[in-house]
This record gives structure tokens, sequence and C-alpha cells, in this order.
């Protein structure tokens, strides 16, 4: 089967017609390509960070410094995956950097004088985008890290859900929390059922 139509037949996982950009609370799951065991271990039901899974720990906490309008829940790093709730309150984005090895300083040459106009609201980010972000920054540095300069890390797609209701809402934060201790019943978890 060529790749071509594994993409052709590859369908989207998003609620049709939803807008992502919308306030709200959204859970995400993002697996390690291959579900390779990337981020530590764990033991005796609590999840033990290596190097990597600390990259990634570090990379969740410091979106809040890149996407404007956005507050992070509960998070845990799995070995070969992340859960996590990311809630939209507010607008705007700043890209991901290109070259992360550049530390070029900023144009010495003056800003423009006119001012901004003011009738336009700002580009709400859409969660793609966040995740995206989260996905490149990590990767980056853990292929740092390993010495594996543009290879994949994560699986090309990721699992989200709309968290609709209070009660919604904390029956995964608890899920979420409790994931290491179930480690063993996970579906990810490479043991017999």
């Amino acid at each position: 089967m060529s790749l071509a139509s594994v993409a052709r037949r590859r369908r989207s996982i998003r609620l049709p017609g939803y807008d992502y950009t919308r306030a709200g609370a959204y859970f995400v799951t993002l697996c390690a390509r291959d579900r390779e065991y990337l981020f530590g271990e764990i033991v005796n039901g609590e999840m033990r960070l290596n190097e990597l899974g600390q990259i990634v720990q570090s990379t969740w906490h410091d979106l809040v410094n890149h996407v404007d309008g956005i507050a992070l829940g509960e998070f845990v790093i799995m070995p070969n995956h992340i859960h996590g709730i990311i809630t939209i309150v507010g607008a705007g984005s700043e890209p991901a950097p290109t070259n992360p090895a550049s530390a070029e300083p900023a144009s010495a040459e003056p800003a423009p004088t006119e001012p901004a106009p003011t009738n336009t609201k700002p580009k709400q980010t859409p969660l793609s985008e966040i995740v995206r972000q989260l996905k490149t920054f990590s990767a980056r540095r853990i292929n740092l890290a390993r010495n594996t300069p543009g290879e994949s890390v994560w699986q090309r797609n990721y699992y989200e859900h709309v968290i609709r209701d209070e009660k919604s809402y904390l029956e995964i934060a608890q899920y979420i929390l409790n994931n290491p201790a179930q480690w063993a019943m996970d579906s990810m978890f490479p043991g017999e059922k």
C-alpha cells in the first residue's frame, strides 16, 4: 500500500464543523512515534521522568509563554504518551521559532510609528496550532539531546476531546492524575490483557 493511498484513507478525528479556536477546555493525548518508550518509566505506580520526559514537561509548562489566552490544566507524561487539558481563554499566538540555534539580536531599526489598527480583534489560536507548537518545541529539544536532528518524535496526529461541562472536566482530570497508577491496564501498555 502506497503512502498516498494511506493519506487518502486517513480520516480526520476532529468534530466536523467544530471551531477549535472557541474558548473552552480540551483534553489532548499525544503519542510518541511508534509508541516508543521515550519519556521514562512507571515504578510502583509513579512516573519517573528521564531527560526526554523532563524536556516534554518543561515544554508543556512553557506553552503559556508562546500562546496568548490559554491555561494549562492537569497533565501527565507516561512512558510513550502524554495527556493534558488545554483551556483556550483568549486569543493570539507567537509562532514556533524556525531556527532554534539562532540567537541573533533583534534589528536595531526603529519600529514603525503608525499605531496598529484598534478595530481588529486578535486572531484566536486553534487547538491544532497549540499542539503543533508543543510537538515542534519538544521534538527540537529532544532531538538536540539525542543528537538526532530532524527525527520524528511524535505520531502524526493526536487525540482530542472537547470538554463540555464541569463534571466531564473533573472526570478527565481524575483520569489524568490516576494514569500512572493504572498503567498496567492502559491500552498503550505492552503487556498482555
